[in-house]
């Protein structure tokens, strides 16, 4: 016999390192070929559909409990063998031998946790029928061992494979449980003792060996021999098959009965399958008869719901093209005073419905191309072209009737003694009249909108400008003010002249009231004007009519004075968002609203510019507040005009800045002047009127203005000093030290001034020094030129040598502190008068002659230090002398 594969150390190996990893032993493993249902009726064995496989069965210890699984193997490309699949014996429910194998080498096995039982389970096909038995000898000795049951076993002799065991057993490879004993897992080996055991008890059961012992005791008397036994068992035979075919023959006339009503029954089947087939062909056309039946009637049921279906869609057509007549009347002739407006309106919002009724997606676009709705469309339009032209043509004229007759009537505007405050309640309740009506002329025609916003502007701007020309004719000739020159600070005035200035406080409060009563007016104009004329950007003045915080002074009864009462017509109006191209028409359109009115401004700042120059500062600041508070683009032209006043202003105040400095620059031609120029002491009086005249605003425009002013000065005065070298020092400490006294007070307060006052601070003490030290050495040259001569010589050589130096010696020093000191007193009372001589001011001689003592003793302290470095013998007044003798004088 061949060896079997079974015996194969190579592929057990293989089989063991394919599963490395897993744990589990290889108890046996076996090439066989796998098909799957591939013999067919011939009962050949299909080779070329079967694939080379490995099974191999492992074990797997866990404690006390044995795993035994099936391995299928397979081979990969690089002939190297790889886990295919795996089954738990423990499923395993039968064990069938395939009969149309005419070897017996082919089985199946079939396991009961499967997912599909439909697909047929794989087939194995062995070498031989040795290979095929001990594979499953070994499978149904492990299932026993390991789970206690056996399988089914279908198509096999149990005898068979008995007696096979028994002669092979010495074939028949161990077949090992793991048993967990105290020394560790041992394979246990199958003897062939106990395999003989196990294959009678376990192929053959209890109850199928008993009926195999009853059956071989009835023939246990007289058997000798198995050949006499087999002749005996053919004897038996053949007398039974005799007596079966007896009794069959026995059996004929009731067989022949059966026949007979067999025929019988098959005439009558016959037949009745012949009506069938007649009646089957009756009942087909009859069916086919109703089908028929059914269709058309199913047609006419549709035709009939499409037609109720049309003449609906037509009756609501006819309904959507119809033009009711008094709708027509108002669009065509009717008229538009206010109390017929109601019907016009009524009769625009049918027409602006009965428009986007002939549109998509309300009309299906199929009804486009009919001819009735072109027909219907196209009277639609010209109703539409006929109302906005009347409508347009009506509003033009309303808008200047309405202004002409405010015009004509004086007790609009403001007359002699009466200040008017415009009022445009009226105006604008007859405007909000036609508010809806403009709303309804831009959903129907937007383009028509811009002849009747500029002849809306047209009007009212003759309106606006009447009333702030009257308002600030009369505003001029009722505010009372004393002018005040704007000569500073000119020499020629007297130094007193602006201490007293008329108070000019109405000027100021004057263009304050024309702001406050025109600004909330013009913002407001424009508002109305945006919400009017349906302009689609934001309100201008929040609610309440707030203006900086602030109630506005142009406060009707009606507080939302802009509120139109419009309901939004359709989805564009409600939209808040800013459109650029919307806020430069409106702005463009502001600005044809109140053109020319700034030239009024205008006026009233040149008049208070006349009035009192520094004036220009409370009406910066006033603008200022205002123009902060307009934040609303649509108000562009109300900015634009604030922020031409700021620029005139400041442009008036620079005018009044350059006269003043003008004035300041012709003190230079008047070169003999002396003391304290008139612009130092004026410049604090000046100062401290600007001061009273910011009240919080306009600091930037006071700051240069400061500056301007203080370096003009600076440069004046010393343009001024220049002119006379020989008291420029006591000029320029006596007006440096004039504007530190006059501007003390605001220098504290005043960051700007604080600047130059320090500047003048540091010129004063420069000019002091320089002063002093020309009186000092005018007395008493020949004393310090003597310390400088040694000062100098000791860089060069020692002390030591300094006395042997030509005009150096002792000799010479004591020549030189003769003539010097000897009469000390007198020198220094010299240099008092000097320094009484030409200064002006005699509040500054104290403090001028004590940096005079302070700044000859710290000279004479170096002198007498260097003589007793340089002559330690000779002998000089001391310098407690010199301080007791400066201080008793």
């Amino acid at each position: 016999m061949a060896k079997s594969s079974a015996d194969d150390e190579e592929l057990r190996r293989a089989c063991e390192a394919a599963i490395e990893g897993t744990k589990q032993k290889i108890v046996m493993s076996i090439r066989v070929a796998k098909s799957r249902g591939i013999w067919g009726k011939s009962g050949k064995l299909g080779r070329q559909m079967a694939k080379p496989r490995v099974l191999a069965l492992s074990t797997k210890s866990k404690g006390q409990r044995t795993t035994a699984f099936l391995r299928v193997l397979k081979y990969s490309n690089g002939g190297v063998l790889e886990p295919a699949k795996l089954y738990k014996l423990k499923h395993l429910s039968k064990v069938e031998v395939m009969g149309n194998d005419p070897s017996g080498c082919t089985f199946m096995l079939g396991f009961d946790n499967l997912r599909s039982q439909s697909v047929a389970p794989s087939q194995w096909t062995m070498r031989n029928i040795d290979d095929r038995n001990r594979l499953l000898l070994c499978i149904l000795n492990i299932c026993k061992d390991v789970s206690g049951r056996l399988p089914k076993v279908v198509g096999v002799d149990v005898v068979e494979m008995a007696l096979w065991a028994k002669e092979n057993i010495q074939n028949t490879p161990s077949v090992g449980t793991q048993r967990n004993l105290q020394d560790g897992p041992v394979a246990a080996t199958v003897t062939e003792s106990d395999l003989k055991v196990t294959v009678e008890k376990e192929l053959v059961s209890q109850a199928e060996e008993e009926d195999m012992e009853a059956l071989l005791g009835t023939y246990v008397m007289g058997i000798g021999e198995a050949e006499a036994f087999s002749e005996r068992l053919k004897r038996e035979l053949q007398a039974l098959e005799a007596a079966n075919v007896h009794a069959i023959l026995e059996s004929e006339p009731l067989i022949d009965d059966v026949l007979h009503g067999l025929e019988a029954a098959t005439n009558c089947v016959d037949d009745m399958d012949e009506w069938l087939g007649i009646f089957n062909v009756k009942l087909r056309h009859m069916r086919e008869d109703i089908a028929s039946i059914e269709t058309r009637n199913n047609q006419l049921e549709m035709q009939s719901v499409n037609n109720k279906g049309l003449i609906e869609e037509l009756d609501k057509l006819l309904e959507r093209l119809r033009v009711p007549s008094e709708y027509a009347a108002s669009l065509t002739g009717g008229s538009f005073d206010e109390a017929r407006m109601l019907q016009n309106i009524e009769a625009c919002e049918w027409l602006t419905d009965a428009l986007r009724g002939l549109e998509a997606p309300k009309l299906d676009r199929n009804y486009a191309k009919m001819r009735a709705v072109k027909e219907k469309r196209a009277e639609l339009e010209k109703l539409r072209s006929t109302f906005v032209r009347r409508a347009s043509e009506f509003l033009r004229n309303y808008f200047a009737s309405l202004v002409d007759f405010m015009i004509s009537d004086k007790s609009y505007f403001s007359q002699r003694g009466q200040l008017k405050r415009p009022d445009h309640a009226d105006l604008r309740y007859k405007c909000r009249t036609y508010a809806r009506l403009l709303q309804h002329l831009k959903s129907l025609d937007k383009n028509c909108l811009g002849a009747l916003r500029k002849a809306y502007c047209g009007s009212l701007n003759l309106l606006l400008r009447r009333e702030a020309r009257e308002f600030a004719n009369e505003l001029r000739a009722s505010t009372k003010a004393s002018r005040n020159p704007t000569v500073w600070l000119e020499a020629s005035t007297g130094s007193g002249h602006n201490s007293n200035a008329a108070d000019t406080s109405t000027v100021s409060d004057a263009y304050s009231k024309m702001l406050t009563i025109f600004i909330p007016l013009l913002v407001d104009e424009s508002s109305f004007f945006a919400h009017f004329m349906c302009f689609e950007v934001p309100a201008l003045v929040p609610p309440g009519g707030l203006v900086n915080g602030n109630k506005t002074a142009y406060d009707n009864d009606d507080v939302n004075d802009d509120d139109l009462g419009i309901m939004d017509i359709d989805d564009n109006d409600s939209k808040t968002g800013k459109s650029s191209a919307e806020l430069a028409a409106l702005n463009e359109s502001l600005q044809d609203l109140l053109e020319g009115i700034q030239e009024d401004f205008y006026a009233v700042v040149d008049w208070a510019y006349k009035i009192d120059p520094l004036r220009c500062i409370s009406m910066h600041g006033i603008t200022e507040r205002y123009l902060s508070g307009q934040k609303a683009d649509a108000a562009g032209f109300v900015r634009l005009l604030l922020g031409d006043l700021e620029s005139r202003i400041s442009t008036q105040f620079s005018r009044f800045v350059d006269e003043a400095c003008h004035q300041i620059e012709r003190n230079e031609r008047n070169v003999k002047q002396m003391g304290v120029l008139s612009y130092i002491s004026r410049f604090a009086t000046l100062a401290t009127r600007m001061e009273q005249y910011i009240q919080g605003q306009s600091r930037d425009l006071v700051d240069q203005a400061y500056t301007k002013f203080v370096s003009i000065m600076f440069v004046t005065l010393e343009k001024i000093a220049q002119t006379d070298p020989k008291n420029a020092d006591m000029f320029l400490l006596e007006n440096y030290a004039a504007f530190q006294n006059s501007l003390y007070d605001l220098a504290n307060v005043v960051p700007t001034l604080a600047k130059f006052y320090h500047q003048a601070s540091e010129a004063y003490e420069q000019a002091c020094t320089r002063h002093i030290a020309v009186i000092i050495y005018s007395q008493f040259d020949r004393l310090f030129q003597f310390a400088r001569r040694i000062e100098d010589l000791m860089y060069t050589i020692t002390p030591e040598e300094i006395p042997f130096q030509l005009g150096l010696s002792k000799m010479d020093l004591r020549k030189m502190v003769k003539s010097s000191l000897s009469a000390v007193d007198k020198n220094i009372s010299i240099m008092y008068k000097k320094l009484q001589k030409n200064l002006t001011s005699e509040e500054l001689l104290p403090s001028l002659w004590d940096k005079c003592k302070k700044e000859f003793l710290d000279k004479y302290e170096s002198f007498a230090q260097l003589v007793a470095k340089i002559y330690p013998t000779e002998t000089i007044p001391s310098v407690v002398e010199m301080k007791e003798l400066l201080a008793s004088m």
